[in-house]
C-alpha cells in the first residue's frame, strides 16, 4: 500500500503534549501527558500515573489502551524506548540537561561557518 504525502503526515506528525491534565482529552492525550510527566516510564507506570491524575480510570481496557498507544509511538519513531529484562521503559527524548560544550569557530572546515 502506498500512502499519500497528507496521510504519511498524519500517521508520523510530531506529538504534541498537551500542558496540562484534561479529563475530556482523547485517551492518547492522557497517556502522552502522564509520560510526560514521569520523564519514562514502563506502561504499567504510565497506567499507574493515570490512575493519580484521575483516579477510578485504571481498569484492563486502559491498560490494553496504555500498551498499544505507547508501542505504536515506538514503532513509529515517535517517542523512544528501552528493553529491561523484557519490559519496555518509553520516554519522550526530551532534553533535561543543557549542552556545556562549547565550538571554537576557528576550527571549523571552510564552508561550514
Amino acid at each position: 500500500m502506498i500512502q499519500s504525502d497528507e496521510s504519511f503526515r498524519d500517521e508520523f506528525k510530531p506529538l504534541s503534549i498537551p500542558a496540562s491534565f484534561e479529563s475530556a482529552d482523547t485517551q492518547e492525550s492522557k497517556i502522552i501527558f502522564a509520560l510526560a510527566q514521569l520523564g519514562e516510564g514502563s506502561a504499567d507506570d504510565v497506567l499507574a500515573k493515570l490512575e493519580e491524575l484521575q483516579p477510578g480510570s485504571a481498569d484492563p481496557q486502559l491498560a490494553a489502551m496504555t500498551e498499544v498507544v505507547l508501542s505504536s509511538f515506538f514503532n513509529k519513531g515517535l517517542i523512544k524506548g528501552t528493553d529491561h529484562s523484557g519490559k519496555m521503559s518509553y520516554n519522550l527524548s526530551k532534553i533535561t540537561e543543557s549542552n556545556e560544550g562549547e565550538v571554537n569557530p576557528d576550527l571549523l572546515a571552510p564552508g561550514l561557518d
